[in-house]
């Protein structure tokens, strides 16, 4: 009896030293994956951070793991945002009427951390939540329609941006900053595919993602030639459409001091990049 004991834990012992061997010889070096969903706008136009308009998002990455629970992740994303004062539930706010769409292209740059050990293809290290931190740099074009046809608002400068008459405000870069925080879990489904989902929230430096942040500036927007009013005036200040008009000069537009964010969900699938590494062998 003792002698079954006795080899039996042996042969477990072994079975485990064999196993952390044969681990340790498949070295998982990162991951390349792609992912689709949603994409969503917080900002002027929405205070209160609702969801509840959320539009496509998609991207693709490269992951390089530095050890098993660090990696370094490069990726590229695509978000479309949109939002509208009609969804508020704050009357002032539905009078505003305001709305914009933008295409956002980022490109970021950000730190993953594994909670567990991720070896794909090992029973029991095949899935783990992870958390990453980065920053990112970004493109945008917020738009309307104005009957019918898609007209680019930051050319227009909304708020008097590049008019003489306000030659304090200049036209907002359409390039900006991001500072996205993720959370996620991956699941191996064998040595070679994983499946992730992850939540992703941007920090932004811009104000100007819905074309919304400072005053309004009618004066900066004069008639066109046969005395009817430009696409411009007719952009910054659309409270005409639900009653009398409120957009006064020096009126506040927006919330400057807080700036715009915007957030994805997504799922995806990812490629794992594993080499092997030939066990060393010692003599004496």
């Amino acid at each position: 009896m003792v002698r079954k004991v006795i080899f039996t834990a042996a042969l477990f012992m072994g079975l485990q030293q064999a196993k952390a061997q044969l681990m340790e010889s498949f070295v998982h070096q990162g991951e390349v994956g792609v992912s689709i969903g949603a994409a969503h706008y917080f900002g002027d136009l929405n205070p209160n951070i609702k969801v509840n308009r959320p539009k496509i998002a998609a991207g693709l990455f490269f992951r390089k793991q530095i050890s098993n629970y660090i990696g370094v992740r490069v990726s590229a994303d695509y978000a479309m945002l949109g939002y509208s004062d009609i969804y508020s539930d704050n009357a002032a706010q539905r009078r505003r009427n305001l709305s914009f769409n933008s295409n956002v292209w980022e490109l970021a740059v950000a730190g993953d951390f594994n909670f567990f050990r991720f070896q794909p293809g090992f029973k029991g290290y095949h899935y783990t939540p992870y958390v990453g931190i980065g920053v990112g740099v970004f493109s945008y074009d917020p738009y309307a329609y104005l009957n019918g046809e898609k007209v680019q608002l930051r050319p227009l400068g909304t708020e008097g941006q590049g008019s003489s008459l306000y030659p304090d405000l200049k036209p907002y870069n359409p390039i900006a900053i991001s500072i996205p925080f993720t959370v996620g879990f991956k699941y191996a489904l064998n040595e070679q595919m994983n499946l992730f989902g992850e939540l992703t929230y941007r920090f932004t430096n811009t104000d100007y993602l819905d074309d919304v942040s400072g005053q309004y500036a009618p004066d900066a927007f004069p008639p066109l030639p046969d005395g009817s009013p430009s696409p411009a005036f007719l952009l910054q200040d659309r409270s005409y459409e639900t009653g009398t008009s409120i957009g006064i000069k020096g009126r506040q537009r927006g919330n400057s001091p807080q700036k715009d964010a915007f957030a994805t969900f997504k799922v995806g699938v990812s490629f794992s990049l594993q080499s092997y590494k030939c066990p060393t062998v010692t003599t004496r």
